[in-house]
Formats: structure tokens, sequence, C-alpha cells
């Protein structure tokens, strides 16, 4: 089964509307940011979802 980041990217890789899958990779990565500077409890899972996230939106941005 997809997720739903990866449904979303096919969306935006069809469309070829790159600018919208440049914001969705910019603000992963500031929620990446964001989490590895927490403390107090563990967002190790938060994070790899994130960077799974990230790698299928870089996917989708390789072949625009």
């Amino acid at each position: 089964m997809s997720s739903a980041i990866e449904l979303i990217v096919a969306s935006f890789t069809r469309l070829k509307d790159w600018q919208s899958l440049e914001n969705l990779r910019t603000h992963r990565r500031h929620l990446a940011v964001d989490l590895k500077a927490r403390t107090g409890f563990d967002y190790r899972s938060s994070i790899a979802q994130v960077e799974q996230d990230l790698a299928a939106i870089e996917a989708g941005l390789h072949p625009l």
C-alpha cells in the first residue's frame, strides 16, 4: 500500500508541479530540523518518517 506522501508526490509529479514539490520538501526539511532539536521525548520514529517522506519527494523531483 502506498503511503499518503507517495500519493501526493505522484500527483504533483503527474501534474509536473515542481514548485509544490519544492514547497513540500522545504516544509519536511524544516520539520526534520525542528524534531532533531527537541529533547525530553524520543522522536526517532517521527524523524525516520520525515526522512522517508523526504526520500519520496526527492524521487518525485528527480524526473522533473
